[in-house]
């Protein structure tokens, strides 16, 4: 049962994660990191980590994300982009890079054989409480000013990031006062205008 547990789980996660690669639509990638997070909550519960699956469901796959689809949703999602130019040259051959070497990095890993699987037995365990009641006492007593600076540093960067990404309205088009503007792009309406401008001559005459 657990071997199926996990299977349907990493199924789940590297399904959602490439989802998220692979997808054009930011909307569509916003909803398959949901089913990403949601993967990692189930391996969480099958490792007793109550906690951090509640955490991932209600603060990521909640919040965070909610969060993320309304910048997505502020910037606007009709906004047709080049995928074949990078804004900064060579950043997607560094990202294929970093990427074999955590792969290579993590293939090391299981091979040789640091990750046992044993449970940790670095923390102090107090008795008759369950992991959810012990790191909620911590949080809220011990780290209550770290963790509220850190969710206060979050809301800074995403304001900052929407402040940074979206143009003001006078900024979007700049037009020459000198220069004549063609309102007649199109060859058709342009060989309309002269047909117009020559009727209005005979007329004239």
């Amino acid at each position: 049962m657990q071997a199926f547990v996990f299977t349907f789980s990493a199924l789940l996660v590297l399904g959602g994660a490439f989802g998220v690669i692979l997808g054009k639509n930011p909307v569509r990638c916003a909803l398959s990191l949901v089913l990403t997070l949601f993967g990692v909550a189930i391996l969480f519960i099958s490792l007793e980590a109550n906690f951090l699956a509640a955490v991932q469901v209600i603060v990521y796959a909640g919040a965070i994300v909610v969060l993320f689809l309304f910048v997505i949703m502020l910037l606007g999602v009709d906004k047709a982009e080049d995928l074949r130019t990078d804004p900064l040259v060579g950043q997607r051959w560094a990202g294929i890079a970093i990427g074999v070497l955590l792969g290579a990095g993590l293939l090391f890993v299981v091979l040789k054989g640091t990750i046992t699987g044993a449970s940790s037995q670095g923390a102090a365990v107090i008795k008759g409480g369950s992991d959810v009641n012990q790191i909620s006492r911590l949080l809220f007593t011990t780290y209550l000013y770290p963790f509220e600076i850190t969710s206060v540093l979050l809301i800074i960067g995403v304001v900052g990031a929407v402040l940074l990404a979206r143009r003001r309205a006078d900024q979007d088009i700049e037009i020459d006062a000198d220069e004549p503007v063609d309102t007649f792009d199109d060859p058709a309406d342009a060989e309309l205008e002269e047909l117009h401008e020559a009727a209005e001559k005979e007329v004239a005459s």
